[in-house]
This record gives structure tokens, sequence and C-alpha cells, in this order.
């Protein structure tokens, strides 16, 4: 049977990498370099101050996102977006890897057709572009 809501309920727990996504997407929108009090303020939700700095130092250790010193803390700027820190991920990953030939080679085949196809016309395009990529 379902406890009732005692009225002091807690906010619901983010997945993994939301909260990252989340602190990327907020310093996106700012219009130059953002303190951690900035990100806290428009991500709302009850967030404690030293979470919003872990979230940004672990961004800052992907290259996700870069910092500058501004006095005794540090101003915040996006490097990248949630593609490119879901990119940096699957870089990791493979990085971790021993076999990067078999890693890849079992991911392309286990890709649906539509994104395999995708795949082929991204790579297609890049071998063609003017600089030798």
């Amino acid at each position: 049977m379902a406890q009732p809501d005692s009225g002091g309920s807690r906010p619901r727990r983010r997945g993994q990498g939301e909260l990252e996504a989340q602190v990327l997407s907020v310093l996106r929108e700012a219009p130059g370099p953002a303190t951690a009090g900035w990100v806290l303020d428009r991500l709302g939700g009850g967030l404690a101050y030293t979470t919003v700095i872990t979230i940004l130092t672990r961004l800052h250790a992907k290259e996700a996102v870069t910092r500058e010193r501004s006095g005794r803390s540090f101003t915040w700027r996006a490097s990248s977006d949630g593609a490119g820190l879901a990119a940096l991920r699957m870089r990791r990953v493979l990085d971790g890897e021993t076999d990067r030939e078999a890693v890849l080679a079992s991911f392309v085949t286990a890709l649906p057709p539509d994104d395999e196809r995708l795949l082929r016309e991204l790579l297609d395009r890049e071998a063609g572009a003017p600089d030798g990529r």
C-alpha cells in the first residue's frame, strides 16, 4: 500500500548526467562568463551551491566548460553543448578499451539502419572536407 505524502517529500532525483546537461544549458544561455551563483539561481530546484560547484568542476575536468579566475572564485563558460558532452563520454569509454577496432566494429554493427546510414554520411562528409580531415 502506498504511503501518504507527508507534505515534506523530497524533490525528484535527477538521472546520471541530467544535472550536467542542465548546467551546460544554463551556461550556453549566459550573456558571458557566469558565476556558480548565477548558474544556481537559474537552475532552481533547491540545489546547494556546493552541488553546482561540484558539477562545474566535473564538467571542467571533462573539458565541457572553461573557467577563469575572478577574485577568489571562478567564472565559467560552456565550451561544449549536450551533444559534445555525450561525444566526450563516448570517447572516454572508447579510450578505456584495449581493442578499439573490436569496440567500434561492435558499435557500428549494433546500430539501427538509419543511424548507420547517418554515421556513413557523416564520415563521408569528413573525408571530403577541404582540410583533409
